[in-house]
């Protein structure tokens, strides 16, 4: 890890050990749900990799594992990580309820190669993993890092665009392309449960498409698909609306806004 990231990560791994616990009980979760067999998979990415059975997969930023368990239910066999030890601990336990097989491995992602070996078929990733990573070219490193060649990377992310917004004022605070310096925001609460006693500092950095994507294609990895949803599956900001069933969007500027974007490329 990156000494100038050091205290940054640091507090960022507190408060994200201080949401499982709020997390595991909120309704936006619906842990009930998922150990009665519910998938946490969303609409955007449940049918975007095919039939997982019995492929290798490797889940960045897995927070308490279940969208790994999701795949696992579908016959991957997968690896969770994440940095927070209060997550893994949390996913390790559940794992362990359901009679899954999943290998959860506390890290974060710029030192997995020092901690995990071998190759997946996939690499995945999904909302709200890449702001929380200020090196965008050493993480595409890790992603090819751990793919197969012929394997497949897929991450489905809130765009960038909307990121530059203030939920709340509706006004833009917010830059496009990544900065040196991480922005700092003092919390209250989580996405998924805004009156949560969860307080503190958190440090994250925005990150344009083609920040994104130009280090993936340095790494070998070529583009298969790319997508751009005017809907968020999550109602997890503020002053979001349900348009549809499952489909939330935010403010109310009379034009369609991008709200998540999809990446599946597959390494030569």
């Amino acid at each position: 890890m990156e000494t100038q990231w050091q205290s940054y990560f640091d507090q960022n791994q507190k408060v994200w050990n201080d949401r499982v616990e709020t997390h595991l009980k909120s309704d936006f979760y619906d842990q009930p749900g998922f150990m009665a067999g519910k998938s946490s998979l969303t609409e955007i990415e449940a049918n975007a990799l095919g039939d997982v059975s019995g492929k290798s997969l490797l889940h960045l930023q897995c927070h308490f594992g279940q969208d790994s368990m999701s795949w696992a239910r579908q016959g991957a066999k997968v690896t969770g990580i994440d940095f927070s030890e209060k997550a893994i601990e949390a996913a390790r336990q559940i794992n362990a309820e359901l009679s899954l097989d999943v290998r959860f491995i506390q890290s974060d992602v710029y030192a997995l190669p020092e901690v995990l070996e071998g190759q997946f078929d996939i690499v995945f990733s999904t909302f709200g993993a890449i702001p929380w990573l200020p090196d965008l070219d050493k993480w595409a490193g890790v992603v090819s890092h751990f793919l197969k060649p012929g394997g497949i990377f897929y991450l489905a992310e809130f765009h960038p665009t909307f990121y530059l917004f203030n939920f709340d004022n509706h006004k833009v605070e917010y830059g496009y392309f990544t900065e040196k310096n991480p922005y700092e925001e003092e919390i209250s609460g989580t996405y998924a449960d805004r009156y949560a006693g969860v307080q503190g500092l958190e440090y994250f950095w925005n990150h344009s498409i083609s920040e994104v994507m130009t280090p993936l294609l340095k790494n070998g990895l070529q583009v298969v698909d790319f997508q751009e949803f005017d809907f968020s599956p999550y109602n997890c900001f503020p002053n979001m609306v349900e348009r549809e069933p499952g489909r939330f969007a935010w403010g109310n500027f009379g034009v369609r806004l991008p709200h998540i974007f999809s990446l599946k490329m597959v390494k030569a």
